[in-house]
């Protein structure tokens, strides 16, 4: 079986830090997948990202997995949100790709979450449908051994980034099935009423992240964040967060050309591209 560094990360109870794909193309994919060797995680982002949930998620996929021993995990987002009754079927197309992991966004109840764990397990876990000739290839196992053994290794994430998904927290952290709560602060805090972070969130807001990392270890689930640079990561590293976004593709290229470009014309580089 293919590498699943995040799992392994999970295992070892150490931090798991990643980088989030916002821009399409394998060769892209692939790249990030091989930036560094502290990577344990990619998420390929079919929400707000340019990858196409199929067939652009498994040709990414498939870059990242050809990588070996030395491949991040593949994670996927799907397009669609709590708000939809159509997140079923994009979970169907994320795994059949071959990701190790599915985030959903937007859950808000615990219904919802129990939703999404059927459709990611094969009976008798859940709901989900077998028929893909690609997905075990991406895995490198066979047609029976990915019936056995993906109900163990793909990790199922739900994003709390509603009022009521804060309002509902602990009894969606204590779905069986559910991996990681994952923290959407952007959105979140748009929710609540508060401007998105720049860089950091409102201390309002901030006191209901933590409150969402606390009711998810209560419940022996793990706990995720979206950051945006690698100084934010490792507060949140420290704070106890099991899973840390560090960047984007396109956030750490436009900040590596303007921190250079900068540098040629005898400048500082700040965010936003003023020098």
């Amino acid at each position: 079986m293919t590498s699943h560094a995040l799992l392994q990360a999970f295992k070892a109870t150490k931090p798991a830090f990643g980088a989030w794909i916002t821009l399409p193309g394998a060769l892209n994919a692939r790249v990030v997948a091989q930036s560094s060797p502290h990577l344990s995680w990619v998420m390929i982002d079919c929400e707000h990202g340019l990858t196409s949930l199929n067939p652009g998620a498994a040709e990414s996929i498939q870059a990242i997995t050809g990588l070996g021993s030395n491949a991040p995990s593949a994670l996927v987002r799907i397009p669609a949100t709590g708000f939809s009754q159509s997140t079923s079927w994009q979970i169907k197309y994320a795994l059949d790709a071959g990701a190790r992991g599915v985030l959903v966004p937007m859950i808000s109840t615990a219904e919802k979450a129990k939703e999404v764990v059927s459709d990611s397990r094969f009976p008798p876990g859940g709901r989900r449908g077998f028929g893909s000739p690609f997905t075990h290839g991406h895995w490198g196992i066979t047609a029976a051994e990915y019936l056995k053994a993906a109900n163990d290794h793909v990790i199922v994430m739900i994003q709390i980034e509603t009022k009521e998904g804060v309002d509902n927290v602990e009894q969606i952290a204590a779905v069986d099935g559910i991996d990681v709560l994952f923290i959407g602060p952007y959105d979140l805090s748009l929710c609540l009423g508060y401007p998105p972070p720049s860089p950091d969130p409102h201390p309002d807001v901030e006191v209901v992240i933590q409150n969402i990392l606390k009711a998810a270890h209560s419940k022996g689930k793990k706990c995720a964040i979206y950051c945006t640079s690698g100084k934010q990561s490792l507060k949140r590293s420290q704070e106890g967060f099991d899973m840390i976004n560090v960047t984007s593709d396109s956030g750490a290229m436009a900040e590596s050309l303007a921190s250079n470009l900068a540098a040629a014309v005898g400048g500082e580089s700040q965010t936003g591209f003023r020098y």
